[in-house]
C-alpha cells in the first residue's frame, strides 16, 4: 500500500479541523455571553425598545437577528416582546425577528461552510444519504424539529445551512413550525411584573406544559422520521 502524502493527510484532516474550529469559537461565544452577562444587556436594551415608540419593534428585530447570528440565547428577549409589546404585536414581532434571525444564520452557514461539509460526506454513503433525505423531505423536518424545545434553536440555524434543504422551504417551516413557542413564550412574558423578572422561572402554565408536550411528541417523530428516510435513501444509493 503507498503511503499518504503530507498533502493527501492535510486534506483529509481539513474538514474535520475546520468543523473542530467551529464548535471551539461556538463554544467561546456561548462563554463570553455568560462572561458579560449577555441577558442582562438583553433586558436593559429591552426597556431601550420600550421607550422608542413606533421605531422599537424595528430595532428589536435588528437586535434578535444579531442574536442569532451570534449563538446568544433569543428567550429573554422573546419574553421581553410579551412584555414590551403586549401579546399579539409581541408575537407578531418575534415571528418576523426570529425567523428573520434564523434565515440570517442558515445563509451564514451555508455560504461559508457548506464546501467542506460537501468535501467530509463525499464517498461516504450514509452521510450522503441523510443529506439527501433532508432534501428532499426537509421542510417536514425542519417543521417538526422547530416544535421540539429539546433541539437548540441557534445550533440548528447553521446546522440546517449546512444540508441541501432549500431556502423557501427552511424559511416557511420554520417560520410556522416556531409560531406556537412564540405565542407561548411571548403570551408569559406579557405577565411579568417587570424586565428585571424575566426568565427567572416560576410556575409553569398550562400552556407551557402543552407547549412540552407538543415538543415531546415532535422529537419522536422527527427521530423517527430521519431514520426510516435516511434508511430509504441508503437502500438506493446501495
Amino acid at each position: 500500500m503507498k503511503p499518504k502524502t503530507r498533502h493527501e493527510t492535510r486534506k483529509k484532516a481539513g474538514p474535520w479541523l475546520k468543523l473542530a474550529l467551529a464548535v471551539v469559537a461556538a463554544v467561546i461565544l456561548l462563554a463570553a455571553a455568560r462572561y458579560f452577562h449577555v441577558q442582562d444587556i438583553l433586558k436593559k436594551s429591552l426597556g431601550w425598545v420600550a421607550g422608542l415608540g413606533s421605531l422599537g419593534p424595528i430595532l428589536f428585530i435588528g437586535i434578535y437577528i444579531l442574536a442569532c447570528v451570534l449563538f446568544i440565547p433569543g428567550s429573554i428577549l422573546t419574553l421581553g416582546a410579551g412584555f414590551v409589546f403586549g401579546v399579539v404585536k409581541g408575537s407578531v414581532t418575534v415571528s418576523i425577528a426570529a425567523t428573520l434571525g434564523a434565515t440570517c444564520a442558515f445563509l451564514v452557514g451555508r455560504y461559508l461552510a457548506r464546501n467542506w461539509v460537501t468535501t467530509m460526506i463525499e464517498g461516504n454513503p450514509k452521510f450522503e444519504a441523510l443529506d439527501e433525505a433532508v432534501a428532499k423531505e426537509g421542510w417536514k423536518i425542519v417543521g417538526l424539529v422547530r416544535l421540539s424545545p429539546v433541539f437548540p434553536f441557534n445550533l440548528l440555524n447553521y446546522a440546517f445551512g449546512l444540508t441541501k434543504v432549500r431556502l423557501r422551504h427552511y424559511f416557511f417551516a420554520s417560520w410556522i413550525g416556531m409560531l406556537p413557542g412564540t405565542v407561548v413564550y411571548v403570551y408569559i412574558g406579557s405577565l411579568a411584573s417587570d424586565l428585571a423578572t424575566l426568565g427567572e422561572g416560576g410556575r409553569r402554565t398550562a400552556a407551557e406544559w402543552a407547549l412540552y408536550i407538543l415538543g415531546l411528541v415532535a422529537t419522536v417523530t422527527v427521530t423517527v422520521y430521519v431514520t426510516r428516510l435516511a434508511r430509504k435513501a441508503l437502500e438506493r444509493k446501495i
